[in-house]
């Protein structure tokens, strides 16, 4: 089965927020925000924006009727500034205009004057200032204090590791459109559709039912969109309501990245200590998370963080501690991942430093370390189902990784200038929301008489290829065929309450509501077919390829035939599921439980050549093993590892954010922000799923795809950095993330 919306996407006709035709009376918006990182308002002039051609409005927080402060964790943040501005871009004003055009050209009018408040940037400075989002939080195991004197060698070090910009191609937007008795009607451009409708009718003061919600798709979101595009609905429904009209809100890309957060940069310290024979035994971190100027989503960002801080390593003495560190920044958000590239990537570095000490490969204290069954993780669940030492040795095999070990150092032996690398990377990713209440999804499908079907959930389609998923297993579950099934938008009005599309559980908890679903709907039509076909046991009714077969034999009817039979004899042709992930629990208090249903494992391996005079380097393979479970759409899931690994190698080597002293974000445009494209990408790839094997917790016995692969591109950091040790053996490298030719030059020639 293909990707359900392939067709109109190559044709250009698949439909986003602004391709609906617009509706009569359509008004633009633009928002005004802060020229300055942190201050006082002393002055707004609105008067030279209010008099700009086409201008119909300007609004300021005095214009909210409902509630300004909201955030998905912690309501610290304000829709529109009332006074003090804690970031560059912080939303202070919206200009309605007439038209796109006139509505940016009259905010370029807007003066504000703003008394300056010291500006901190740098989460270390925040950490020692007490300007904390939330006290720190601390995962442990074992007694890691009285286990050092018994290892044979102590490594320890610190890590200044890079944000990154989402760059989804579809920048934030939506479009509000007021309805009759009140009702709102909002299309968002947002992962989280529940949340857009909360901070909505907030905003307006008005009931949830009367916020209508609706996403077909998006033209991408990488956790940007699961709260941040909340803000900007909100802003383009209080223009409407304001000036019952219909109104859209587009930020330009220079607008997209200057006013929203990024994936959250992070310092951190370390210290690892191991037997003779390369056993870890003790393992401490500390991470100050850079947040940004509120809360956001940064405390389960930095939750994940700590759970992930071990990877795939078995750990018996773990002590790890993270603070959310307040800064007049963006605030920063989720993005794929959610934290636990950022601790996967110091155990990554506390090893790479080990290995350097014991004067081995890090591979060798890798494998040695991987976890088994039975393991218990330092947030106190135990290892269930591990697959690190059967992903790991099936790459060591099918890609003959001792062979491409050997031809490494053999090129390094016969080149001077140049170098070659080579990295392994496991990867074990925990799948759930940490929040256990999020753990829930919700389905409903109706079958019509003439036998097509239509679905909709609380997933969203953002490229990932959930609509594809939920029409497999709507239709595989019916016994029917794929083309019969039609995935509808996400709406609020039909599914309430909705998780956001997020931490890669969006097709195991939606899949498994529609299966719930479509379960009920078929519980009455075996029950029409057996008195149809007078067998004695509607348990012995199945349908496969689209007809009814009892106790495994043809029975000469088919599924057109069944519906009319249902429908006839009154039974349900429409059903509601729901679905609990079961079994998951957390107590933050004690840092112990059951956060994750299973986890997700994998191991990929790099090679790459470094021109070390030069800085620049190419990634010359990519050979990955992946724990898929089993698979519901092969072509969809390997397009989530390629991209995945696109993603995470982007964010270690080239995308670069950068800002200034005063809070000004450097790397503000495509001209100063380096992403990856098809000339970065190796040409030798391959992706091997592991033998299927079924997964309890996933539709039809899948694992998630999504987040984990993200992770292999952690492999591409270090993969460099040993080509640069083999030019220069001893020397002394940071260990900052991204690995840019820019850092490869000032590292191999210093001064």
């Amino acid at each position: 089965m293909t990707h359900v919306d392939s067709h109109l996407h190559v044709r250009g006709e698949s439909q986003y927020v602004d391709d609906v035709p617009p509706p009569p009376g359509l008004l633009h918006a633009a928002v005004f925000g802060s020229p300055k990182a942190h201050g006082i308002i002393a002055r707004l002039a609105t008067g030279a924006a209010r008099a700009a051609p086409g201008v119909v409005a300007v609004l300021t927080a005095d214009d909210i009727p409902g509630v300004n402060r909201f955030g998905p964790i912690i309501e610290d943040e304000q829709l529109l500034v009332e006074r003090e501005v804690c970031f560059i871009g912080h939303p202070i004003a919206i200009v309605v205009a007439r038209s796109a055009h006139q509505a940016r050209q009259a905010r370029d009018l807007l003066e504000v004057e703003i008394d300056a408040l010291p500006v901190v940037v740098d989460p270390r400075a925040a950490f020692a200032r007490g300007d904390l989002i939330h006290p720190p939080r601390t995962m442990a195991i074992g007694d890691v204090a009285s286990v050092w004197r018994e290892c044979a060698v102590v490594a320890a070090g610190r890590c200044e590791i890079g944000g990154q910009e989402h760059l989804y191609l579809e920048t934030q937007r939506c479009r509000a459109i007021p309805k009759e008795d009140g009702a709102m009607q909002v299309f968002s451009s947002t992962q989280g559709p529940a949340a857009v409708q909360h901070v909505t009718a907030a905003v307006l003061g008005r009931p949830m039912h009367k916020v209508e919600v609706d996403v077909k798709r998006l033209g991408g979101g990488f956790g940007g969109k699961e709260d941040q595009a909340t803000h900007w609905a909100a802003m383009a429904a209080l223009a409407a309501a304001h000036l019952d009209a219909p109104v859209e809100l587009v930020l330009n890309r220079l607008d997209d990245i200057r006013m929203t957060g990024k994936r959250h940069p992070y310092s951190a310290d370390f210290k690892i200590g191991l037997t003779a024979e390369r056993k870890i035994l003790a393992y401490e971190a500390t991470f100050y998370q850079n947040s940004g100027a509120f809360a956001d989503l940064s405390p389960p960002v930095l939750a994940r963080t700590l759970f992930h801080a071990t990877n795939a390593y078995f750990i018996p003495n773990v002590r790890v501690t993270a603070a959310p560190c307040r800064t007049n920044l963006q605030p920063h958000t989720a993005f794929r991942g959610f934290g636990g590239p950022q601790g996967m990537f110091v155990i990554e570095a506390a090893i790479d430093q080990a290995a350097g000490a014991m004067g081995i490969e890090a591979a060798a204290i890798q494998r040695a370390n991987l976890l088994r069954d039975g393991d218990v993780f330092h947030y106190g669940q135990t290892v269930e189902g591990s697959r690190a030492e059967r992903t790991w040795d099936d790459l060591a095999a099918t890609f003959a990784v001792d062979r491409l070990r050997q031809r490494v150092a053999a090129f390094n032996r016969g080149n001077f200038a140049v170098k070659k690398g080579c990295a392994l990377m496991p990867v074990c990713f925990g799948i759930s929301f940490t929040k256990s209440h999020l753990n829930q999804g919700n389905a409903l499908v109706h079958v019509y008489a003439d036998g097509s079907v239509s679905v909709t959930t609380g997933g969203i389609e953002m490229g990932q290829g959930i609509s594809s998923n939920v029409a497999a297993v709507v239709a595989r579950t019916f016994g029917i065929e794929p083309r019969r099934v039609r995935v509808e938008s996400t709406n609020t009005t039909r599914v309430a309450n909705m998780s956001p599309s997020a931490a890669s559980a969006t097709t195991d908890l939606n899949g498994n509501a529609a299966i719930i679903a479509v379960d009920t709907i078929l519980a009455g039509m075996h029950e029409v077919a057996a008195r149809e076909l007078e067998a004695a046991d509607p348990a012995a009714v199945t349908i496969v390829d689209e007809q009814v077969y009892v106790a495994g034999r043809a029975a000469g009817l088919g599924w057109l035939d069944l519906v009319g039979l249902t429908y006839r004899a009154r039974r349900r042709l429409s059903a509601h599921g729901f679905y609990v992930t079961p079994g998951i629990h957390y107590d933050e208090e004690r840092e112990r439980g059951r956060p994750f249903a299973y986890h997700v494992y994998g191991t990929a391996v790099f090679e790459v050549t470094v021109d070390c005079l030069r800085g620049t380097y190419t990634v010359d393979q990519v050979k990955i093993v992946h724990d898929l479970g089993r698979t519901i759409n092969p072509s969809v899931d390997r397009g989530q590892v390629e991209g995945g690994l696109a993603q995470g190698m982007g964010w270690m080597t080239m995308e670069d954010l950068q800002w200034d002293a005063d809070g000004r974000c450097l790397s503000h445009a495509l001209s100063t922000y380096k992403a990856p494209d098809v000339y970065f990408m190796p040409d030798d790839m391959a992706v091997k799923f592991l033998e299927p094997e079924d997964n309890p917790y996933g539709p039809l016995g899948a694992k998630a795809v999504g987040e984990p692969p993200l992770m292999y591109g952690i492999g591409a950091f270090f993969a460099i950095r040993n080509a640069m040790k083999a030019f220069r053996p001893g020397a002394d490298l940071r260990l900052d993330a991204p690995m840019t030719p820019e850092r490869v030059l000032l590292d191999l020639h210093p001064g």
